[in-house]
């Protein structure tokens, strides 16, 4: 394997003598546009969250109010291997700026709904949008930066992240507030023309025309299995019993779908997913591990506010603040593990060390208690963030590493979809875990009175706390807490898989990385495929 080049910026060609460790400024711009670009995609529903209750009092149809979210999450998911692959059959660059459009469009289209059907269908064309955001940054950075330079940008990638979980809240409420929930949609449109701008000006990557066409079956398969899944997880315990007629019949429809797209994938003449990819152990592990890091996070991000606020008595209109100790020890542990990558090439310790520290976080987390203090618990959300920030660019960085350029999108978008639905899996069965103990114990301690107040919903709000008699409100705290204790204690069971995938792991040297780049492969998706790929051309501003 011939070692990859960076991008002279004034020739548009690679040249062998730039420097390996600084990027050119005009690389510097492009990466701006594209951390602009993945805030959109990710302080999108949080913002969005905090508008609700606005959103509800304008346009009416509560009934119809999870379908805001949903709506957004099936087009997201759904579309997310899509994007991937048109990205590597017809060029990233455009691909990646027609998500940028649609995600814009939507976006415009929902801070004009007039009712709440128009919004659902306006949050759905976001989605489609939404979609090919993620995967297009970080197969664009696949694209421009080596993997063994790639570290260095780690902490960038989850400091937007952090600003993202932690800003959310704050930006929305202040949005809504003083400008109308409308806003909170149409604050996406300066930001988004910002980055088109500056991504049609200084990034030029190689041109591409795929003669095959494009694998309608395979999406349209892969689009029901998805959307099943999502809707199961969605759904389940909540709309639906678990075991009702409707959940089964969805689990029915998305086994079906999954199973024709494995089939059909083998015959596809430029398959959506190709399975090739696959037969790369370290790409499927670091599927498996960012799957579960996306059932973790997601629902740890979930359960610790509401157990600080019912348990703690914070503040719920700071509950982005509430995440401090974790998303910043993520943030530290991301930017020192991505500078000790680049430095040394070495990768493996980060899943093994990760893992690990994931699931004592999360066993310290289930030990939790009405008594436990603030400053105790920020302790424990810490460890949780040291080991997530061990894992959650180290995964897509091996996934990117695992696999021949031609095939960047598709690493990217399955790395992300395996995050997404490991989310959507995470949410759903803690949730389901949490919510059962809660009634439980409130049954338990409250009687008939526990039951009736948790009967609509065992998460209540602030204001509906507060109207509790004492003694109700004493058993809720409790309940709060066993309902924390089973799902974080399920949730650090189910991180012993991702450290056990950690271990196989093979540490198969990091393209970029000079002479010893081009060592051993793992498997048939480790060729050569950098040296084979028309250097990015990146234009000087």
């Amino acid at each position: 394997m011939a070692d990859t080049q960076q991008a002279d910026p004034v020739h548009g060609a690679a040249s062998p003598d730039a420097p390996q460790d600084k990027q050119p400024r005009s690389v510097r711009v492009v990466l701006l546009a594209l951390m602009i670009t993945m805030m959109l995609a990710m302080l999108d529903n949080m913002i969005v969250g905090t508008a609700m209750p606005t959103i509800v009092g304008d346009l009416g149809g509560l009934a119809h109010l999870s379908w805001v979210v949903t709506a957004y999450t099936l087009a997201t998911a759904a579309s997310t291997p899509i994007w991937g692959k048109l990205g590597d059959m017809y060029g990233r660059k455009a691909t990646f700026m027609t998500s940028i459009v649609i995600f814009l469009i939507g976006s415009a289209l929902s801070g004009m709904a007039q009712d709440m059907g128009q919004l659902i269908a306006f949050r759905a064309v976001q989605g489609l949008g939404a979609g090919g955001l993620m995967v297009g940054v970080m197969a664009i950075i696949g694209d421009l930066v080596p993997p063994r330079e790639r570290g260095k940008y780690q902490g960038m990638m989850a400091g937007v992240m952090a600003l993202a979980m932690i800003g959310g809240p704050l930006v929305g409420g202040t949005i809504t507030d003083h400008w109308g929930w409308r806003w909170a949609f149409y604050i996406n449109l300066p930001l988004g023309v910002v980055a088109l701008g500056l991504i049609s000006v200084v990034l030029h990557l190689p041109r591409k025309r795929s003669q095959a066409r494009i694998d309608y079956l395979g999406a349209t398969l892969l689009t029901v299995g998805i959307t099943s899944i999502v809707l199961v997880t969605t759904w389940g315990g909540t709309e639906y019993a678990w075991t009702s007629a409707r959940i089964m019949e969805l689990i029915g429809i998305g086994v079906a779908a999954l199973v024709g797209f494995v089939f059909w994938q083998k015959r596809a003449a430029e398959p959506i997913l190709p399975l090739h990819v696959f037969r790369s152990l370290n790409f499927t592990l670091m599927a498996v591990i960012g799957f579960i890091t996306g059932f973790v996070m997601f629902g740890a991000t979930l359960f610790l506010p509401l157990y600080q606020q019912s348990v703690q008595g914070a503040s719920a209109t700071n509950s982005g603040l509430l995440l401090l100790p974790m998303l910043g020890a993520m943030l530290v542990t991301s930017i020192v593990a991505g500078r000790i990558t680049t430095s040394t090439g070495r990768y493996k310790v980060f899943p093994v060390a990760g893992s690990v520290l994931m699931i004592a976080g999360l066993y310290l987390l289930s030990t939790m208690d009405t008594g436990t203090s603030r400053v105790t618990s920020g302790v424990y959300m810490a460890v949780v963030g040291l080991g997530m920030g061990c894992l959650m660019q180290i995964t897509m960085l091996v996934a990117q590493n695992s696999v021949e350029m031609k095939d960047m999108g598709v690493a990217s978008s399955s790395a992300t979809l395996f995050r997404t639905l490991g989310s959507s899996f995470g949410v759903a069965i803690m949730g389901a875990l949490f919510n059962n103990r809660v009634q439980e114990v409130m049954a338990e301690r409250a009687g008939a009175l526990g039951s009736k107040v948790t009967e609509a919903s065992a998460q209540l709000d602030a204001a509906s706390l507060a109207k509790l008699p004492a003694a109700a409100r004493e058993a809720y705290q409790y309940a709060v807490s066993a309902g924390s204790h089973s799902a974080f204690l399920l949730g650090a069971v189910v991180a012993v898989v991702a450290l056990v995938a950690a271990v196989f792991v093979k540490e198969v040297p990091l393209r970029g990385a000079g002479p010893q780049g081009s060592g051993d492969e793992d498997g048939p998706g480790d060729g050569d495929g950098a040296a084979k790929a028309p250097a990015p051309v990146v234009e000087p501003v």
